[in-house]
């Protein structure tokens, strides 16, 4: 966008922004930065989607294209098994048919090579975008991890992850971590069990609890005069030419962040692309000793993040409507898989049994910016990573959204494309 066209950027004093989650409250917060006023709506409440029970991971590290060569291998027979940790009902959908073939047809090692340097630019920034907002008054801390480790039972297994690390510093993403022997990962986290031999530990990465950040960064974003309005389902977003009507209110700009239900209200503006719900499941337990950082397996695909005295056990990427119900097997599945590598972990008293809907695009990458209406942008499609990149979305969209210029870091991940 040249400098003429920015010259006739006319910037939002009052806007919408749909969707009270990480992303649509850290857009809140930066808009109102450059001195915006914001409503935010939301259909249930602050953090009702996929903020609330998920890890809770701040892993810029880690923030990698979903679809990957791995997911291929699973093979059809395993993602058609309740208990598989990427599970796909067999199914007539249609939409979500579409989905998985392009999901596949992007799950080839060019595909994920082009998509992970796409991500660096906007990973770099995750962690400073977090500091600014606790600079600002954000006063739920974000928690530097001492300890992170990535556990495998054997050496074979740990190839794929070390592997993807390679890729992930060659795409210009830093990335230090240490190689450990079973032994060595149990005398830094005891909570392994010995069924874990070989384990990569990660630096320099970060956890919250997600809720309270999330209640966090919404009480800031209320503090500084915004109106954060709940239980309103917004049907339908009205571009009227000079305004935007929403919900029964007019506004000079709209946001819409509402996650796996972002196709229902960004569909009308020329976004093509479908976020789909990969549903994730997770509970607390109690836990003796409770690790001193996250702990990851990934083979299982199963993250375990401190929460309190507890532990939260989080796993699964499920393809099934947003709103279906909570499907016990999947918890069941978690617990099968984590039973056999944590010691410690009380896992017949679990509370907070959760399902979340993430958001996912078939080519691993999020959608944020313009539609083909100047005053209505979208923020979402982030998968597994819309905690970590939460905070730099906001921050770069609300600088798209102020000044016109089109950060270079979002030019990727054009809605319309």
């Amino acid at each position: 966008m040249g400098h003429a066209a920015a010259m006739t950027h006319e910037t939002p004093q009052n806007v919408a922004v749909i969707g009270a989650g990480m992303v649509g409250l850290a857009t809140a917060w930066f808009l109102q930065e450059h001195g915006v006023k914001v409503t935010v709506l939301d259909r249930t409440g602050i953090a009702a989607g996929s903020s609330w029970g998920n890890a809770g991971w701040l892993t810029p590290g880690l923030a990698t294209p979903l679809p990957e060569p791995a997911v291929l291998k699973y093979g059809i027979r395993a993602v058609v098994s309740p208990s598989s940790p990427v599970y796909v009902p067999i199914t007539t959908n249609r939409r979500l048919l579409s989905f998985l073939v392009r999901f596949a047809r992007n799950s080839t090692m060019p595909r994920w090579r082009e998509a992970m340097a796409a991500l660096v630019p906007i990973n770099s920034l995750a962690l400073s975008a977090f500091d600014t907002l606790k600079d600002g008054g954000v006063s739920e801390p974000t928690v530097a991890a001492d300890s992170f480790i990535a556990a495998y039972r054997t050496t074979e297994e740990r190839e794929v992850l070390l592997e993807e690390i390679e890729h992930i510093r060659a795409s210009g993403q830093p990335l230090e971590f240490d190689v450990l022997t079973g032994d060595e990962a149990r005398s830094v986290e005891p909570s392994l069990s010995p069924a874990i031999g070989a384990a990569i530990r990660l630096h320099d990465q970060r956890f919250i609890t997600p809720s309270l950040y999330v209640d966090s960064l919404a009480e800031a974003v209320r503090q500084r005069g915004a109106r954060i309005i709940s239980g309103v389902r917004v049907s339908s977003v009205k571009d009227r030419g000079h305004v935007v009507s929403v919900a029964g209110e007019d506004y000079d700009a709209a946001v819409i962040a509402s996650g796996a239900w972002l196709n229902d209200l960004a569909g009308p503006f020329g976004v093509k692309l479908p976020v789909q719900a990969g549903r994730g499941y997770s509970f607390t337990v109690p836990i003796d000793p409770v690790p001193r950082g996250p702990v990851y397996f990934p083979a299982q695909r199963v993250a375990c993040t401190p929460a309190g005295d507890r532990l939260r056990i989080a796993g699964m990427m499920e393809f099934r409507p947003a709103d279906a119900g909570l499907d016990t097997r999947r918890i069941e599945a978690i617990v099968n898989e984590a039973r056999p590598l944590l010691l410690g972990a009380e896992l017949g008293s679990r509370r907070d049994e959760w399902v979340g809907a993430r958001p996912c695009t078939p080519d691993g990458l999020p959608v944020i910016g313009p539609t083909k209406s100047p005053r209505v942008y979208v923020a979402g499609g982030h998968g597994m990573w819309g905690v970590t990149l939460g905070p730099a979305t906001g921050q770069l969209l609300a600088e798209r959204m102020v000044t016109g210029r089109l950060p270079v870091q979002l030019r990727p991940f054009d809605p319309l494309r």
